[in-house]
């Protein structure tokens, strides 16, 4: 496998070698999964103690953190193409350790809220200094499977959050899950200073003025490539978040009754979806990003339109396994387009690649919580809402894509 070898003056210290590249970076980013994702067996626990009686809206959780997570990456961005990519990623880890903090000593659930949305302000740095570091040692085909790579690595750690949750739950309590995040987000700050060098190439590096910051905005917003595929991005992220925000109440209880086994059920799903990113990882050299995300999306739209009328032929609950496959093949295709949506994405910007990912993170994750609430809250003890869901966000991604690629769809020679 090729080494990262970023273009322009070398670092300080040699970069790490491939593989640990990509462990710290998908263990970087997958904080932010680890965070939404071994809280979900702590809803019923959250919900008796702080007197919760409405299910959907425990969903605050997710909701509130990914607000947050989402607005603060137009922070980080700038910061990091002014001073770095290494001090603003531990400034975020920081404040992410405050709020884990914070919700370790919560007493109720409104200081809880408050202290989820102050982890999403410190979460947001790994997401955007993740996506620059990569971009500023690879492009292209090249970034696109490294951060297949880094996406299987990072799926690979919500097939264990729910049982870890559990586990935790079983031996303690639900302010536990926090403590272990907590203990996380200080190895990772340490692993990333004893290991990584500062990899913002000199010549990218940026004054902090609002003149340059509106400039470079300008310049991610007006590119036809990276606002299409941004966009794109944002509605198939939306999935996620609908799938996440409504996974317990389908599988654990209200649906499906599974209990103690949600963990399980979760975890096959989430495998499924590391193996699509590691399939890409392997194929997108040789196929190209444009071939292998379009085809997916066109998959994921007809496996959502099969969902949904399984769904309607079941009263909104087929039996476990009907349902269980149809959602692993949608989420398969999910996992195909994500990574090479944000490759397409950041692929015309690596010049300001730190502003870039600011932009282009803002945009997806906005959409991705603001149409995947909107889903997730419409869950009415039914299927039904969810494959509904995804059968329109793939279609609006179908359109978007069409209009970004002026209706080529599946062209590599561009």
């Amino acid at each position: 496998m090729n080494e990262p070898q970023p273009t322009g003056a070398p670092p300080a210290r040699p970069l790490p070698g491939f593989a640990e590249f990509v462990c710290l970076m998908a263990i970087t980013i997958g904080l932010v999964a680890l965070s939404i994702d071994n809280l979900l067996p702590a809803f019923g626990p959250i919900a008796d103690d702080f007197g919760i009686e409405d299910g959907n809206r425990m969903q605050l959780l997710i909701y509130v953190f990914m607000i947050a997570f989402g607005l603060m990456q137009i922070v980080y961005g700038p910061l990091a193409d002014s001073f770095g990519r290494r001090p603003t990623l531990i400034v975020g880890l920081g404040i992410y350790c405050v709020g884990t903090i914070m919700a370790i000593f919560a007493d109720s659930y409104d200081h809880l809220l408050i202290a989820r949305f102050v982890q999403g302000l410190g979460a947001a740095a790994p997401r955007v200094l993740t996506m620059a570091i990569t971009r500023d040692c690879f492009e292209g085909r090249e970034m696109a499977r490294v951060m297949s790579f880094v996406m299987m690595v990072f799926i690979i750690l919500p097939v264990f959050a729910p049982a870890s949750g559990s586990l935790i739950l079983a031996l303690a309590n639900w302010h536990m899950i926090f403590v272990s995040t907590l203990v996380l987000a200080i190895a990772i700050a340490c692993w990333y200073m004893l290991r990584m060098p500062e990899t913002l190439h000199p010549e990218y590096r940026h004054k902090l003025s609002v003149r340059r910051i509106a400039r470079d905005i300008k310049t991610t917003v007006t590119n036809r490539q990276t606002l299409g595929y941004s966009t794109a991005m944002g509605m198939m992220f939306a999935c996620l978040m609908a799938y996440i925000g409504s996974a317990q109440q389908i599988f654990e209880t209200e649906v499906y009754g599974l209990g103690v086994w949600f963990p399980l059920a979760f975890g096959m799903i989430a495998a499924c979806m590391s193996f699509s990113s590691f399939v890409n990882a392997r194929l997108v050299r040789k196929l190209g990003m444009r071939k292998i995300s379009h085809v997916a999306l066109f998959v994921m739209a007809l496996s959502s339109l099969i969902n949904v009328v399984i769904a309607i032929a079941f009263d909104g609950q087929p039996p476990l396994p009907v349902f269980g496959i149809g959602l692993t093949v949608t989420l398969f295709c999910f996992s195909l387009t994500m990574p090479n949506f944000n490759s397409l994405a950041m692929e015309p910007v690596g010049a300001i690649a730190g502003t870039a990912s600011s932009m282009i993170g803002v945009y997806s994750t906005i959409i991705g919580v603001v149409a995947g609430g909107i889903i997730g809250q419409q869950f009415n003890g039914t299927v039904t809402p969810l494959v509904g869901g995804y059968l329109s966000l793939a279609l609006i991604g179908i359109l978007i894509v069409g209009i970004t690629e002026r209706g080529r769809f599946m062209e590599t020679t561009r």
